[in-house]
């Protein structure tokens, strides 16, 4: 068999390669959907809850808050209310999560408030200076909004 003879070489079959990429794709694909939307229920719950509280309607936000038995619903309108610490709210703007590492039974969700509609651009320093931040603990069983234990007011 020399240099210039006419042998017929069959190319390896490419499916083998095209499988793995698409293995490899789909697997990376889920992989980011799942980690972008891993809280998404939890941030509608606090959307749900927020967006109460901005209406004005404290009985709606009570009923989607998870009080202990001496949080009544004058507490809730001191710490919400027009008047209250966090208060007034008009606007808000969800920061981020995070789970405590022990996997405990909900997640902390930050969240930026301002007594501005709608919220400020970060270039206005002014109106950005009287927005505060809350750290509200949602449960992963029925979504009520509460208060962080203390162990979890901080990551």
């Amino acid at each position: 068999m020399g240099l210039l003879d006419a042998t017929e070489e069959h190319p390896h079959s490419k499916w083998r390669r095209y499988l793995i990429m698409v293995v490899a794709l789909v697997l990376i694909g889920g992989g980011t959907i799942w980690w972008l939307l891993r809280y998404h229920s939890e941030k509608v719950a606090v959307y749900h809850f927020l967006n109460a509280v901005v209406a004005g309607d404290m009985q709606k936000g009570y009923g989607m808050w998870s009080p202990s038995e001496s949080y009544s619903l004058k507490d809730f309108e001191g710490d919400w209310g027009p008047d209250g610490y966090y208060g007034p709210v008009k606007s808000f703007n969800v920061k981020g999560t995070y789970q405590p590492p022990d996997g405990s039974s909900g997640v902390v969700v930050i969240v930026d408030l301002s007594p501005y509609s709608p919220f400020p651009e970060k270039d206005d320093a002014l109106k950005q200076s009287r927005s505060k931040e809350a750290r509200l603990w949602v449960q992963f069983s029925n979504h009520s909004v509460q208060f962080p234990p203390p162990q979890f007011d901080h990551p």
